[in-house]
């Protein structure tokens, strides 16, 4: 039975719960809610939820194993039957299977083998959706009948579902903290990995970057350098030529929509200023390189500069303008939520408007304006488009913005383009790259956090 089948059926049975045991509980209250202990809505919820929440948990945990198991026996299969006992070998003969069976391969000459193999595949994916779509229905229809057998007027429904609520809530919760540790794990794993064929010196201040590892002992033009010090300045130089831009003109941009412009001119200038965060980064990407790089080197030839095709300026700028919409509106909000009265006091005090708003609005609003700066400043160092197609691959140690340069998230996309293998430094070298990127965030963080905090008593 297919999943989305199984997940309509599911979601009819609650739904059909929660009619039946609204109704079941009105009748039980003699057609009056006042006899019962909870809202009529609790215990159809009631119903609703035992009659889809076991049989939901049931079908994913049954997903979450049967690959594996499923796994296991074919690659027993396909053991027994070609007497190939290396896993490696068992892995790509598996890989193989899976894609004969979905026909992503052509079965035309292939091995008789794997090809029964893929046949059996097919029969356990079909078994196991059968078994899977009838254990699920079994047990949506026995919470279904158990909790309508537990309808009556003293249930306390209400206490019941919020509690279920409650759970549901604190699992998400754990589920959003489990998965940072584990991204941090496995980063901190891998790069202890990458640490044992590099020295961390070497990575955190060697001063060239050329991943490239000989396969064979005779292989040359393999140099092998993972100095990471050029990636760390494409990175500042480029973000920082962007914030340049998009601080100044987003933050302007705010006071002036939030202090100055009419409630006309607001809902006209607001939307079209925020289309700029719906443009894909690929369209900023295209701009940068087909239109403002050319333009800068022309205007670079023509005052005697050397400026590459691909520059740290073009891109910086492009970037900027795309970060624009996020410092602009955040602000705009952080300065539209500072009270009127700090205001009429300022002028109750003769101060001008523009007075106002550097010496009061400004300042009241300053950790909402630190954090869509913060959030500015993040999104300019996870950018890979613009700095792909606008200031190149070459790890140039330079801060000159009119030579080419590339910045940490652009090599760690480079290096995993392909199938890879997960032993080599090269491949290893882009963990390191996302630990030191992420530590380097997390400490940028937790300095803005220190200055708004002493900023910020001045206002409370």
């Amino acid at each position: 039975m297919p999943l989305s089948l199984v997940l309509v059926v599911i979601v009819l049975l609650a739904a059909l719960g929660y009619a039946m045991g609204r109704s079941r509980a009105l009748a039980a209250g003699g057609g009056s809610a006042r006899t019962l202990n909870s809202v009529p809505r609790y215990y159809g919820s009631y119903v609703a939820l035992w009659a889809g929440l076991p049989s939901l948990v049931l079908l994913f945990i049954w997903n979450a194993a049967d690959g594996a198991i499923i796994r296991g026996m074919v690659i027993d299969r396909i053991a027994m039957a070609t007497s190939v006992t290396a896993p490696a070998a068992l892995n790509l003969a598996f890989a193989n299977v899976v894609n004969l069976a979905n026909g992503a391969l052509n079965s035309d000459g292939a091995d008789p083998n794997l090809l029964a193999a893929a046949g059996y595949y097919n029969h356990l994916q079909d078994l196991s959706g059968q078994i899977a779509g009838a254990l699920v229905l079994v047990l949506a229809l026995c919470g279904l009948a158990y909790a309508l057998r537990r309808v009556r007027p003293a249930l306390r429904a209400r206490n019941a579902v919020e509690r279920v609520v409650h759970t549901l809530l604190m699992l998400s919760s754990l589920l959003a903290i489990l998965t940072t540790v584990g991204i941090v794990l496995s980063l901190i794993f891998e790069s202890i990995r990458f640490f044992t064929h590099v020295a961390p010196w070497d990575f955190l201040f060697g001063l060239q970057w050329s991943p490239q590892t000989a396969l064979r002992a005779d292989q040359v033009g393999s140099s092998s350098a993972f100095g990471a010090v050029p990636l760390f300045a494409g990175t500042l130089l480029i973000a920082t030529i962007a914030m340049l831009v998009a601080v100044p003109v987003g933050l302007m941009s705010a006071i002036y929509l939030s202090e100055y412009a009419s409630r006309r001119t607001r809902a006209v200038v607001k939307p079209l200023l925020e289309v700029l965060a719906g443009i894909p980064t690929v369209v900023y990407g295209f701009f940068a390189a087909l239109t403002v790089a050319p333009f800068f080197r022309s205007l670079g030839q023509m005052a005697g500069l050397d400026v590459s095709s691909e520059s740290a300026l073009a891109a910086g700028i492009v970037m900027g303008i795309m970060i624009v919409p996020f410092v602009s509106s955040l602000s705009d909000d952080v300065i539209n939520a500072v009270p009127q009265s700090l205001r009429d006091g300022s002028y109750g005090m003769g101060a001008t408007r523009s007075e106002t708003i550097r010496q009061v609005v400004l300042p009241a609003a300053l950790p909402g304006i630190v954090g869509a700066f913060l959030l500015a400043v993040s999104r300019a160092v996870g950018e890979t488009m613009i700095v792909v197609m606008a200031a190149g691959l070459a790890a140039n140690l330079t801060f000159n913005p009119l030579e080419a340069v590339t910045t940490v998230t652009v090599q760690i996309a480079t290096l995993l383009v392909g199938d890879q293998e997960f032993d080599s430094p090269k491949t290893l070298s882009v963990f390191a790259l996302g630990l030191t990127l992420f530590l380097v965030t997390l400490c940028l963080n937790v300095i803005a956090l220190r200055i708004v905090q002493k900023y910020r008593e001045k206002y409370d």
